[in-house]
């Protein structure tokens, strides 16, 4: 009896041990990474398709379906593939995301947060530091599909990434030359 007992519980105790591996190697998502690094989920907008991330460095890459905008205080552009150094509160080396200020836009180099508690979130844009509330990047954004004219200018369309996607989607689109 003992001889039957011994390949069942090592069936069982091997099942259990493959599942249970399985869930503590699930990789976390962006969102989740920023979270756990005192960052707030909405730096990065909805649509992240691939996430490559050094749990040592702390260097990410993210990918998108394409560049597009997300509207905050200011509005923010985000490239096809956004790039940075993650530490506690700050996120150093940042490629792909640009703010607007004054009809201008500026390459986003570092986003901070000093202090949680006093609600403000820092942009280093290499001439000046724009701060804004912390509350605006509570939860992800959804982005706006946006292209580079032939004469380098922003345009943006006004409709979601995933209705810009659909072939033969003959609604009126507004379009903003930023």
């Amino acid at each position: 009896m003992a001889n039957i007992l011994l390949p069942t519980f090592l069936t069982i105790t091997l099942f259990t041990l493959t599942i249970s591996s399985s869930f503590s190697t699930q990789t976390p998502t962006i969102y989740e990474i920023l979270r756990s690094n005192g960052l707030p989920m909405g730096l990065l907008p909805k649509g992240v398709t691939n996430l490559t991330y050094d749990d040592q460095s702390g260097r990410f890459e993210v990918h998108l379906d394409q560049a597009c905008n997300s509207k905050y205080e200011n509005e923010l552009h985000y490239d096809v593939n956004v790039s940075g150094t993650l530490s506690y509160g700050m996120i150093n080396a940042v490629s792909g995301i640009s703010a607007q200020d004054l009809f201008m836009w500026f390459s986003v180099k570092e986003i901070r947060v000093d202090v949680p508690s006093s609600g403000l979130i820092y942009f280093d844009v290499g001439v000046v530091h724009k701060q804004f509330s912390l509350a605006s990047f509570d939860t992800p954004r959804d982005c706006l599909a946006s292209v580079i004219s032939n004469d380098d200018q922003l345009i943006s369309q006004t409709v979601p990434k995933i209705q810009s996607r659909k072939l033969g989607h003959h609604e009126e689109h507004t379009i903003a030359v930023l």
